[in-house]
């Protein structure tokens, strides 16, 4: 059984087609996709959790999917559901919302016999204005699990994950550095966390490698200061636990990012759908 492209496709649409923009100040529209993502939880039949904390004077939440929650050790799999400002947001992050939806449906209709729990996690206000403090969604959840001693195997990001391109030269790097490892292509998706964690960024790269229908590349920068922590998977850095990104190199490669022409036409589906795939494969394999 594989990924179907057509509930991606569906799964962005619906949040991407929500008015006002699901970003922090519009909480009737951030409920509109809490309540999609549990009910497709739910569908799945996953059991369903609701984490809510406040943020100046609002209450936002987390909408959590375990599968196999009865065991002790777990791991967490994650994206956020808020956009910054007023854009419909495809990639950022509607792209990876689909995804974790995708891989929830089908560990649930697969149901591969591990000895772990996964729980998939769709944050609130992992954008601005509440990046990097402890109100975002990640960090309440992070935080959560410390609290409670969870035995936690890693974290897996997913943080835009549909933006591609064949045409050669149209990947760029930040430094002359990194375009001499990578492609100039934008046809491949990328692992990335931070040296601290190698181990299991490379054991995640290996698993999503095999027999994958796109290329999938990893990078461990030096620190949580570099490109590696502009997402969620920083706030388990931050309560030691390993965790990492799964992206389509974000605002690098996609001139969309954080603008109104962030739309679902932008996404390539069949792509997305083998990273979806690949993910699957590392997420049912990992311990």
């Amino acid at each position: 059984m594989n990924a179907n492209k057509s509930r991606l496709y569906e799964d962005v649409k619906f949040l991407t087609d929500i008015r006002p923009y699901r970003n922090y100040q519009n909480l009737g529209s951030l409920q509109k996709a809490a309540n999609y993502i549990e009910a497709e939880f739910s569908k799945a039949g996953l059991d369903t959790e609701i984490q809510e904390w406040k943020a100046s004077g609002n209450t936002y939440s987390n909408i959590i999917g375990s599968y196999n929650s009865t065991a002790t050790k777990r791991l967490i799999v994650g994206a956020h559901y808020d956009v910054c400002g007023d854009q419909p947001g495809a990639d950022d992050n509607a792209s990876a919302v689909a995804g974790l939806l995708e891989t929830a449906r089908l560990v649930s209709a697969i149901n591969p016999a591990i000895d772990y729990r996964i729980d998939f996690v769709s944050y609130c206000l992992e954008e601005p204005p509440f990046f990097d403090t402890n109100k975002m969604g990640s960090y309440i959840h992070a935080k959560s699990l410390s609290e409670s001693k969870a035995k936690v195997i890693g974290m897996i990001c997913f943080e835009m994950i549909g933006y591609f391109s064949d045409e050669p030269g149209s990947q760029s790097y930040p430094s002359s550095e990194l375009a001499k490892l990578y492609p100039d292509t934008a046809n491949f998706i990328v692992v990335v966390g931070i040296q601290k964690f190698h181990g299991f960024i490379q054991k995640v790269h290996t698993l999503m490698s095999k027999d994958s229908k796109i290329n999938v590349e990893f990078i461990s920068f030096p620190d949580a200061n570099e490109l590696a922590g502009l997402s969620d998977q920083s706030s388990y850095w931050e309560f030691g636990y390993p965790a990492l990104m799964i992206n389509d190199t974000s605002f690098i490669r996609n001139p969309n990012y954080h603008e109104v022409t962030d739309t679902i036409e932008t996404l390539d589906f069949d792509k997305m759908t083998a990273v979806v795939n690949s993910a699957y494969n590392a997420i049912t394999k990992i311990n």
